[in-house]
């Protein structure tokens, strides 16, 4: 005879294994043990929220016996106020609707007045007839969940509060940036008699400080001196420089030295300003404006900077040719290439920096160049010089990314009528 752990025969000739009475009972302890010892909670309750089961997990979670939830408390009772609210307005009619709600975040009311943060899900229980009897509820803690969106919540909070002060510092240094930076030009062109000026300045950074400049400034009996340049480099050290340039250009003239004398001065004081292994150089090209009845004399000295611009009543627009013109700062003995010329009624005289035709335009990206500079002004001639400053401010708008260097402008003129 089979033993009665050994299989026995099923109808068919087929042998299944035998479970015996013991093992049956030890599965069903098992089972019970898993639902009151889980890591999870469970509870059960009718449709009303009467607790009818529930698990020593949530049990020891929330500090009560048995005898005190099982058939005496209702579901909500567990809630926080806030929790109730939720349950009543939103939970439980979406689960009478839907039979099953899951991964809803709400609080419990814990015996020693904490609150336990868990995660819950609902499934309805129905019976044969489809009628609802019981709601089956799962509870997770979600206390480490709960302290890390707390984290996170507050590393964002830092994050943007950070962000915000950033943002409040660099508006800040804009500010005193482009009050700086309006420090190292004139407020406003002084009038000239018999002759129109306007200027301009682009500020390709906000948060950096340019290195280009441009004054205009009277010298006494109908004589007006005036330069424009670019230093090396930027930030605050260019500024430094850019104040020095400045001042020495405005006393040297001043001073009644020529053309070449101040840009040969201005050499000296970076040379002697600016040793070792920090030299600081610059290009500038200055000139003297001398009224003469109908026209003005203009006598310029250029140090390495690119050749000004003259465009003619008669539609026409040249350079002023300055070749051999030295950097002014970076050697001892620099010579300067000096230039005259005359603005008749109509003529405009434009000075700029390399800014302007070292731009990139076009899809290829190519530098705008001086042939394309030329034609442009040939374009606009003759004008005065406002309308000059006018388009060439349109022109710098135009090239958009393709701009990233700072660029000034000067322009003087004769009026076509006196």
């Amino acid at each position: 005879m089979m033993s009665r752990s050994g299989p026995t025969p099923q109808p068919g000739g087929e042998a299944q294994p035998h479970i015996d009475a013991d093992f049956t009972t030890l599965l069903e302890d098992s089972t019970e043990e898993l639902y009151e010892s889980a890591p999870c909670g469970y509870l059960s309750t009718l449709m009303d929220g009467t607790i009818v089961k529930i698990n020593r997990t949530l049990l020891d979670w929330l500090g009560l016996s048995r005898e005190e939830v099982v058939r005496r408390r209702r579901f909500t009772d567990l809630l926080t106020v806030g929790g109730k609210l939720y349950h009543e307005t939103h939970y439980a009619p979406l689960l009478r609707m839907q039979g099953h709600l899951g991964g809803i975040a709400l609080d419990l009311k814990v015996s020693d007045g904490s609150r336990l943060p868990v995660l819950i899900t609902s499934t309805v229980k129905r019976g044969a007839d489809d009628r609802p009897l019981l709601i089956r509820t799962t509870v997770f803690d979600a206390t480490d969940r709960r302290s890390y969106e707390t984290e996170l919540l507050r590393a964002r909070r830092a994050a943007e509060e950070a962000r915000r002060q950033a943002e409040a510092d660099r508006e800040q240094l804009r500010e005193a940036l482009a009050v700086l930076q309006q420090s190292l030009l004139p407020a406003s062109l002084p009038a000239v008699p018999g002759v129109e000026s306007a200027a301009y300045y682009h500020t390709a950074s906000s948060i950096q400080l340019g290195g280009d400049f441009y004054d205009l400034f009277p010298l006494g009996e109908e004589r007006f001196a005036f330069f424009l340049g670019d230093v090396c480099g930027k930030g605050p050290r260019a500024a430094a420089v850019t104040s020095l340039v400045r001042y020495t250009l405005r006393t040297a003239a001043l001073h009644g030295l020529d053309p070449e004398a101040v840009l040969s001065t201005l050499n000296a004081a970076l040379l002697e300003r600016y040793t070792g292994s920090d030299p600081r150089y610059c290009t500038a090209i200055f000139g003297i404006l001398e009224t003469e009845g109908q026209s003005a004399g203009v006598h310029l000295v250029s140090g390495g900077h690119p050749p000004a611009l003259l465009l003619r009543k008669d539609g026409r627009a040249k350079y002023l040719p300055t070749p051999g013109g030295l950097l002014i700062g970076a050697f001892p003995k620099a010579s300067f290439t000096t230039v005259r010329t005359v603005l008749h009624p109509g003529d405009t005289l434009l000075l700029y920096t390399d800014g302007l035709t070292e731009a990139r335009a076009g899809d290829r990206g190519d530098l705008y160049g001086y042939d394309a500079l030329q034609s442009f002004a040939t374009d606009l001639a003759p004008a005065h010089p406002r309308a000059v400053i006018d388009a060439f401010i349109g022109l710098l708008v135009s090239f958009g990314d393709g701009l990233d260097d700072d660029t000034a402008l000067l322009a003087l003129g004769r009026p076509a009528s006196l």
